[in-house]
C-alpha cells in the first residue's frame, strides 16, 4: 500500500471496490496510522466520503444525527438505534469487558455490531451481492438453529460429511446452535441479517477447521475470520492472546496465526457458503473448494503436551 494513500481514498477503495486487502499486514499498518493521518483530510473530502458511505448503506435515515431525546423508530424487530457517542461507548465497554471475560458471548456480539458500521458490514453485504450463492442467501434469509436443522438427521449422516462433522463438533464441545444473540445495533436491516448469518455460521467454521472452543482455538478462528471477513471484532478478539499461557501464546504465533492469515486471505469468502445445502457433502471436498487447509489438531497437541509434562514430572519425582 502506498504511503501517500489517504483515509478517504482508502475507505472508498475498501467499500466500493468490494475486495479484501491482499496483504493483512498492510491493513493493520494502515489502521495503526489512522489517527496520525486523519487531521490532513479536507472537510470537503470528509463530506464526499460521508455521502458515498450513506449511498452504500442504502438507508439515509439511519445515517442522520439524532440524540437520546429524539431517537428514531427501529428499522426492524429488536433494533436499537444508537447515537455516535452511544456506539463508541458500547464498543469500548464491550471490548474491555470481553477481554476480561472472553466467554461473555453477549459482549463479543455487542462489540461486533458496534464496530461493524459504518463500513465493514456493508463490504461484507456487497461481497454477498456480488456472489450468486450470496445473493440467494440474502433472498432466502435462512436461519441456523435446532428448529431449522434436525440434529437427529445430522447424526445419521455418514462420517466425513459436513453435517456429521458439524453435529459431532457440537456434541464434542457441548454447545448448541441456539446460543447466538439476535442483532440489535446495526441500523440497516439487510446488513443486520448479514451479521446474524455470520454469527450463526460461526460453528460451521469451527466444524470445518476442527478448532475447539477453548480460548486458543477461538482466537485462532477469529484470526482466520478477520483475514476472510475484515470484521473489526474478529481482529480485536486476537488481543485475547495476551491472556494466554506462555505455551499457548507460542503455539498461536508459530502455528495457528500463520495458518489463519494464509487460509483466511486465500480462501473464498465463507459468508457465501449456503451451509444448509452442503450437509451431505464431503467435508474434505468442501474444504478443497473453499481453499481451506485443516490446521493441526489443537486438542491432540494439548493432550500430547499434557502427557509429556506428566511423564517428566514422574521422572523428577
Amino acid at each position: 500500500m502506498k504511503s501517500g494513500l489517504t483515509w478517504t481514498s482508502f475507505w472508498i477503495y475498501l467499500v466500493h471496490a468490494n475486495c479484501r486487502p491482499k496483504l493483512l499486514g498492510a491493513f493493520i499498518s494502515f489502521a495503526a496510522n489512522t489517527m496520525a493521518s486523519i487531521r490532513y483530510i479536507r472537510p470537503a473530502a470528509r463530506r464526499t466520503l460521508q455521502a458515498r458511505a450513506c449511498a452504500t448503506c442504502g438507508t439515509a435515515s439511519s445515517q442522520r444525527d439524532f440524540s437520546v431525546f429524539n431517537r428514531p423508530p427501529p428499522n426492524y424487530e429488536g433494533h436499537v438505534p444508537l447515537t455516535k457517542i452511544e456506539r463508541a461507548g458500547l464498543a469500548i465497554g464491550s471490548g474491555v469487558m470481553s477481554l476480561i471475560n472472553p466467554y461473555r458471548h453477549d459482549l463479543i456480539a455487542a462489540l461486533g455490531e458496534a464496530t461493524a458500521t459504518p463500513y465493514f458490514i456493508y463490504r461484507l453485504r456487497d461481497a454477498m451481492l456480488a456472489d450468486p450463492t450470496g445473493r440467494r442467501i440474502l433472498r432466502d434469509r435462512p436461519r441456523i438453529s435446532s428448529a431449522t436443522l434436525s440434529m437427529a438427521r445430522l447424526r445419521a449422516l455418514p462420517a466425513g460429511t459436513v453435517g456429521r462433522a458439524y453435529v459431532d463438533w457440537l456434541d464434542r464441545e457441548g454447545v448448541t446452535p441456539d446460543t447466538r444473540s439476535a442483532v440489535r445495533y446495526i441500523d440497516d436491516e439487510e446488513c443486520a441479517y448479514v451479521m446474524q448469518r455470520y454469527r450463526e455460521c460461526h460453528d460451521f467454521f469451527h466444524a470445518v477447521t476442527g478448532l475447539p472452543i477453548v480460548k486458543e482455538g477461538e482466537v485462532a478462528l477469529k484470526a482466520f475470520e478477520f483475514a476472510n471477513t475484515l470484521l473489526p471484532m474478529t481482529g480485536l478478539s486476537m488481543l485475547a492472546v495476551t491472556t494466554m499461557k506462555k505455551q499457548e501464546r507460542s503455539r498461536f504465533w508459530s502455528i495457528y496465526l500463520p495458518w489463519a492469515v494464509r487460509n483466511g486471505l486465500r480462501s473464498k469468502e465463507v459468508i457465501n457458503v449456503y451451509w444448509e445445502e452442503q450437509l451431505e457433502r464431503s467435508v474434505d471436498d468442501l474444504r478443497a473448494e473453499l481453499g481451506i487447509e485443516q490446521p493441526p489438531d489443537l486438542r491432540a497437541i494439548r493432550a500430547r503436551e499434557k502427557a509429556e509434562r506428566k511423564r517428566l514430572a514422574k521422572q523428577t519425582a
